[in-house]
């Protein structure tokens, strides 16, 4: 019995089963009521000439490698290149003689086929990837030829690398993150061409596992103190809410509530790009505190009226973010003789006063734009504190209300044998 099924990009694809051989059928038509029904019937006419043994494979798919293989056994054909507007797009055919594309050729289908969902700066990172780490590696090689033991051996050079500035290798994350792409290119041609997947059972470089470096509330008084006035309220802002860089650098007047005290977080700020948040669960309310309350409405005094961004430069421009960091940032901690961290510290700083303080963590994850507290917990576990300690005194103290002290029992029956 075939089926009608969508791809990773929601394009529809014929699945069925013909001479033993299971057939993919992909089209350009978008995962509708409509199309689903359209391909209903011409499922339903295949499978009856199946059945009645009239099928004729290339006559329903003429450009199909599966016809010509069936047909005709071994002879070179050519797969075409389908456009979004469900056409075959001119020049775009490529040779095959292993009836599979070359590498280069489906990474770029791939990347046009997925760049509507993601996000600019996103979109710029995949295509980077692709251009710098994927294609000198891989694109003259047909997806289905590629093994495992490429891909390792790919991954192996990967941790090579050195980053020109540093000279460090890349980190783990940055490997993980490039083998992303190339597991994410190699399933999609695997499932649209029929070929086993040698992605499989491929596991991710493991994360060396880092700990949070917050401030203290007696640091942050010290830096509120001593940074230049003009970023006072940036630096507060950012200490007092868990705002991401690109948040506060993005935030923008019209997404400051003061009469129900609320920062609306909808857009964000990445290399100079406003863009939609991180996730959707980045879009957020958060609570002024009395302190940011305060902090804005200074700010209102010197930007509201010369931007529409609420920490803005001289021109009325967004901040940039590197500049304030190497300008502002590091040169304070290092005069006040504080350990140099990264701003984003900022944010872990604020979830571990909240935290501390006995806000309830549901709430703080809502603040920080996490969809649940397992984020929160599995990053500042050692932060949460019962608010009756966190020595297990809280579980003594429900045992003895409710068995009583055995071990006092005891001592007050010895005690007793003595008298």
């Amino acid at each position: 019995m075939g089926s009608i099924r969508a791809t990773g990009t929601k394009l529809l694809f014929l699945d069925f089963r013909f001479k033993g051989q299971r057939c993919r059928e992909y089209t350009a038509l978008e995962d509708t009521p409509a199309n689903r029904k359209r391909l209903g019937k011409m499922l339903k006419l295949i499978e009856a000439q199946i059945e009645a043994g009239k099928f004729n494979y290339r006559e329903h798919f003429p450009d199909s490698r599966l016809a010509a293989r069936l047909d005709h056994p071994g002879v070179t054909h050519y797969i075409p290149v389908i456009n979004v507007a469900g056409n075959v797009a001119p020049g775009l055919t490529y040779p095959q003689a292993g009836n599979t594309p070359r590498f280069s050729d489906f990474a770029d289908q791939w990347f046009a086929e997925n760049e509507i969902r993601w996000r600019r700066t996103y979109r710029r990172t995949i295509e980077d990837i692709i251009k710098g780490r994927l294609r000198p590696t891989f694109g003259g090689k047909e997806v289905g030829q590629i093994s495992k033991a490429d891909i390792l051996q790919f991954r192996s050079t990967l941790g090579k690398v050195q980053i020109r500035k540093s000279g460090k290798t890349l980190s783990a994350a940055r490997i993980n993150y490039v083998m992303m792409v190339l597991r994410q290119i190699l399933t999609e041609a695997a499932d649209r061409f029929n070929f086993t997947n040698p992605y499989r059972n491929i596991k991710p470089v493991k994360l060396r596992k880092t700990d949070i470096e917050p401030f203290s509330l007696q640091e942050v008084q010290t830096i509120l103190a001593r940074v230049r006035p003009d970023y006072r309220a940036y630096y507060t802002v950012r200490f007092f809410t868990g705002m991401r860089t690109g948040e506060v650098d993005g935030l923008k007047w019209k997404y400051v509530d003061f009469e129900h005290r609320l920062i609306l977080v909808r857009e964000t700020i990445v290399n100079g790009i406003e863009e939609y948040t991180k996730t959707d669960g980045s879009q957020r309310d958060i609570q002024m505190s009395q302190v940011v309350f305060n902090a804005l409405k200074e700010q209102e005094k010197a930007t509201r009226e010369k931007s529409e961004y609420v920490f803005c430069n001289q021109q009325g421009k967004p901040l940039n973010h590197n500049n304030v960091t190497n300008r502002v940032w590091y040169p304070l901690l290092r005069y006040l003789g504080l350990k140099v961290r990264r701003p984003y510290q900022t944010r872990h700083t604020c979830a571990t006063l909240w935290l501390a303080s006995g806000e309830n963590p549901e709430w703080v994850a809502r603040q920080l734009g996490h969809t649940s507290t397992e984020m929160l917990f599995k990053v500042y576990s050692r932060y949460v504190p019962n608010l009756t300690r966190q020595d297990g005194s809280a579980f003594e103290r429900l045992l003895t209300g409710v068995m009583g002290n055995p071990m006092a029992a005891q001592q007050d029956k010895k005690e007793a044998s003595h008298v």
